[in-house]
């Protein structure tokens, strides 16, 4: 099958708004989190996140194109364009019917859902929508937008699959490429999630920390003291190109997908499988897929929600996997820095470890306190501070409500 390379990004994380702005945040270690701004959460059991800082989109889209789109959208429009502008693609050059989009969102236009549907709910009288409510809200107008703007006219739609959905997206790409039906696909996704119904939502569940004190240091994976997840917001776009293709047109390649897998835990509807089955089983068919063993891996960005049960299981299932080679390799999770952006948690992950081929440090998992004796302490957990290394090979992992798993696989590019 045909190499697919990586020749372009964009990001826009609670930790920095561009790629280089991204990049330096995962370096220095910064955390997202603070408190909720985005609406009145005094009376919430979670009162804070991790929200997009001094981001405003009429910089980047006019205000009346902006009221038209949900902001999971707004975001994927911004990194989009990143990634275009950084892959120096020329859409008066290629094959438009050989470029597509397949973007991941678990949830869409909550925000749209949440207003528009209230406001029309209290209307007294007759029932007053926007005509604008079901395009802003649905998951797939995402991909449509960014196939408008750049004249995409290959495949197109949305995954959605929770915390699993860019990665799914980014895997489908890869697939499309290698096998042919397509030459260029612009792939990723994009949440925003900070929303009263949303925030309360997960906080009912206790799925989310409440150390509303101490918001900067709440994401806490593989601490003894994790309570759960920080929810954050935001995006991440990858531009995914078959290798002749990119080589030709003289690209700047920042590195190969070689491997992907897909399973289901088959157990319950938010917990993980408590051995890690499914993540045992996802990482195994990734490396079975890329064609290489556990030992050529350097770095694990782990799914690392910082939730007492996800983090046992996936360590588990990584042991299981690698087995003394486990032992040789980074792990971190970038969600104590970023909080839990959810169906663009993928996108921003994949992204963190292209960076660390392309930098030659491995991101931090910050916040780290007390060990916890559940862990093996000879594992790297890269706890607190970046460390250097130059990675060849990484592998990304992201599981979803539902019992969704992800995995893929970057390799440094070597023609």
């Amino acid at each position: 099958m045909r190499r697919v390379v990586i020749t372009g990004i964009g990001a826009l994380t609670p930790i920095g708004n561009t790629y280089p702005e991204y990049k330096n945040g995962l370096r220095q270690g910064m955390s997202g989190a603070g408190p909720i701004t985005r609406f009145d959460a005094s009376l919430f059991k979670v009162r804070f996140a991790c929200e997009l800082k001094n981001f405003d989109v009429e910089q980047f889209i006019p205000k009346k194109e902006a009221r038209r789109l949900d902001p999971f959208a707004q975001y994927a429009l911004v990194v989009a364009d990143e990634a275009m502008i950084m892959s120096g693609l020329d859409v008066d050059t290629i094959d438009l019917d050989r470029a597509g989009v397949v973007w991941g969102s678990g949830i869409g236009g909550f925000e749209t859902m949440e207003h528009d549907i209230t406001e029309a709910a209290l209307w007294h009288g007759e029932p007053r929508y926007s005509p604008f409510l079901i395009p802003k809200l649905i998951s797939d107008i995402a991909p449509g937008h960014i196939s408008i703007k750049y004249g995409f006219r290959g495949i197109n739609y949305a995954t959605v699959s929770a915390c699993a959905s860019s990665t799914h997206a980014i895997i489908a790409s890869f697939d499309y490429i290698r096998m042919g039906r397509a030459d260029i696909m612009m792939t990723g996704g994009s949440e925003a999630a900070i929303t009263k119904a949303s925030v309360g939502g997960f906080a009912s569940m206790k799925a989310m920390s409440e150390r509303n004190s101490e918001p900067l240091t709440a994401s806490r994976p593989f601490d003894k003291d994790r309570d759960g997840f920080v929810l954050g917001e935001g995006g991440g776009a990858l531009i995914l190109e078959e290798m002749e293709h990119a080589l030709k047109r003289g690209a700047t390649i920042y590195g190969e997908v070689i491997g992907a897998g897909m399973t289901a835990d088959a157990y319950h509807m938010t917990a993980p499988h408590p051995e890690g089955i499914g993540a045992r089983n996802v990482m195994n068919l990734a490396l079975k897929d890329a064609g290489i063993v556990a030992a050529d891996v350097d770095y694990v960005n782990v799914h690392g929600t910082s939730t007492p049960l996800g983090d046992v299981a996936e360590t588990k299932a990584i042991l299981s996997v690698f087995g003394e080679s486990a032992y040789k390799l980074n792990i971190s999770s970038t969600k104590s820095m970023t909080g839990h952006l959810l169906g663009g948690a993928g996108a921003i992950e994949a992204i963190a470890g292209v960076i660390a081929i392309n930098e030659g440090f491995i991101p931090p998992t910050i916040n780290h306190f007390t060990d916890d004796p559940d862990f093996d302490p000879k594992l790297n957990f890269t706890f607190n501070e970046a460390q250097e290394r130059k990675p060849d090979v990484i592998l990304s992992n992201t599981f979803g409500f539902g019992g969704h798993n992800a995995s893929v696989i970057i390799r440094r590019f070597k023609a």
